[in-house]
């Protein structure tokens, strides 16, 4: 069985990788990556980090890229490593990203 921390750093290291590349890559590129981190999350309970996957998923659909997508990256990874993995957690997170979202 995968460590919870070995995932986190796992992730941790896919979110860097998209990254390094959000300023030049095209949104459909980085999608099924950010998909991937997503999935690996919900496998391993890590639920703040879904959310704000769902929210970034929807941010590269209407075609953010560039710093924009950087700042969605920052705050995947602040969610990948949170602690608390409640609905409150959650429910955080999705208010931070709706506000991002509307902006």
């Amino acid at each position: 069985m995968v460590h919870l921390n070995e995932v986190k750093q796992e992730l941790t290291a896919r979110i860097a990788a998209i990254d390094a590349r959000s300023r030049i890559a095209r949104p459909q590129e980085i999608a099924p990556e950010v998909d991937a981190i997503r999935l690996i999350a919900h496998r391993n309970g890590l639920n703040p980090a879904v959310t704000v996957a769902h929210f970034l998923d929807s941010a590269l659909s209407r075609g953010e890229r560039g710093a924009l997508v950087h700042d969605w990256l920052i705050m995947l990874g602040e969610a990948v490593r949170s602690e608390r993995q409640d609905l409150a957690a959650c429910d955080a997170y999705a208010a931070a990203c709706s506000v991002r979202l509307a902006g």
